[in-house]
């Protein structure tokens, strides 16, 4: 028998600013019966100390100090010392609401499911954004078979998952995670939450998805991932995340299927990490995704977000386009390579060639391009991404992805 019904654990490294909020989120739950996993992943800063107190002051708080690794292995440490019938992952530089834990556990027991899936909210320099899954319901294995799991990492539009790739915001059994997680490479770091997801899906004989958000993700400035330093490594790493969502899902789905789906999501995140132009070991650029575009070309970017910060900073390097201007609707003081994020008003059709919605997302990209062509924008110099799956599979081979 479980000691308690809902094990929380939370990871964390070197985020003392934030950490006293999420914690006190989750000690004034409406749901008691939970025990509270605080895993320090060898935090350098006073996050160990911050564990120790609460841990002090709340016998439902088990501490884990352990060397530094990677945010899976602060996962993988949690989960072995967790008693509860259900997991709940949160982040440290995250918070919840007061009733997470009581909904969540509900879905779960009243549904009888196995995974349950919430909205949650964005929070970004005090704007905070709503975002729910497109539908609601219980579903039983076979339709997880059929319907969710073919369109899990890519439903149709480009970068849009049918269940998202997070561990936070949903609620895992722990006899069923622990058939899965600890097999999950943990040299994988882009990505390692699609491995967790989709393979507990997988074999998940009920889900219960809820459009109630109650989980506020943070989106930090001093969160957002570097761009690429060392190309072998990171598209080794994205090579074992490939193989693994493949020797995993391969029972489940047809071969062409799963082939899209990992193509398209491997394609996202490797375009977010390089900032866009991707460039070989030798720091050759061999593939300009931005369509129409071309060396030289006058360029206005928008979005202050993480592919905007990191299409700023590989350009900085490469100097390959004239990037006249940097806008944002979330007007933000940064500054990279002496561009510095300005409003949308600020921009005039003669400044440019071409302007460069840096999001993947197709249902943002086009909801973005409304309001820009509102403001006068001409819509012809706006560009899309090239998604050309025959060229997509070609830039992977030349990667490396065809080979082990």
């Amino acid at each position: 028998m479980s000691e308690v019904s809902i094990s929380v654990i939370v990871p964390i490294y070197m985020i003392e600013a934030y950490l006293p909020k999420c914690i006190d989120s989750i000690l004034d739950q409406s749901f008691t019966d939970f025990e509270l996993i605080l895993v320090d992943n060898g935090s350098p800063d006073n996050c160990p100390l911050i564990c120790d107190e609460y841990a002090r002051k709340d016998n439902r708080i088990k501490v884990i100090h352990k060397e530094h690794g990677q945010l899976l292995s602060g996962r993988k440490a949690g989960l072995r010392k967790a008693k509860g019938k259900y997991i709940a992952y949160i982040d440290g530089d995250d918070w919840v609401d007061k009733f997470y834990l009581d909904i969540l556990f509900n879905l779960a027991e009243v549904n009888n499911s196995d995974l349950v899936v919430t909205g949650h909210f964005r929070e970004f320099d005090g704007k905070i954004e709503t975002i729910k899954p497109s539908y609601a319901g219980v579903f039983e294995e076979k339709e997880i078979k059929d319907s969710i799991l073919p369109k899990a990492m890519y439903n149709g539009n480009f970068c849009e998952h049918e269940i998202a790739t997070y561990v936070w915001s949903k609620l895992f059994k722990r006899e069923l995670l622990n058939e899965i997680l600890f097999e999950v490479p943990g040299e994988i770091v882009m990505g390692e939450d699609a491995a967790i997801t989709y393979t507990y899906l997988s074999i998940s004989k009920k889900l219960t998805i809820s459009r109630i958000p109650l989980y506020y993700y943070r989106q930090r400035h001093d969160s957002i991932l570097k761009s690429i330093k060392k190309t072998t490594i990171e598209f080794y790493r994205l090579g074992l995340l490939k193989k693994f969502l493949e020797m995993k899902l391969s029972p489940f789905l047809d071969k062409d299927n799963l082939n899209t789906q990992i193509l398209y999501y491997l394609y996202s995140l490797i375009l977010v990490r390089s900032g866009g132009l991707i460039h070989d070991a030798s720091g050759n650029i061999i593939f300009n995704p931005f369509l129409k575009t071309k060396k030289n070309s006058k360029i206005i970017v928008y979005s202050s977000g993480s592919f905007g910060q990191h299409i700023l900073s590989s350009n900085s390097k490469s100097n390959f386009f004239q990037i006249v201007k940097w806008i944002d609707i979330d007007f933000q003081e940064l500054n990279i390579g002496g561009n510095f994020v300005k409003p949308i008003s600020s921009i005039s059709n003669t400044e440019f060639d071409f302007l460069i919605i840096a999001t993947i997302n197709s249902s943002a990209f086009k909801s973005i391009k409304s309001e820009l062509v509102l403001m006068g924008i001409d819509p012809k110099k706006i560009v899309q991404i090239n998604k050309d799956k025959k060229e997509i599979r070609r830039l992977l081979v030349q990667l490396g992805f065809d080979n082990d």
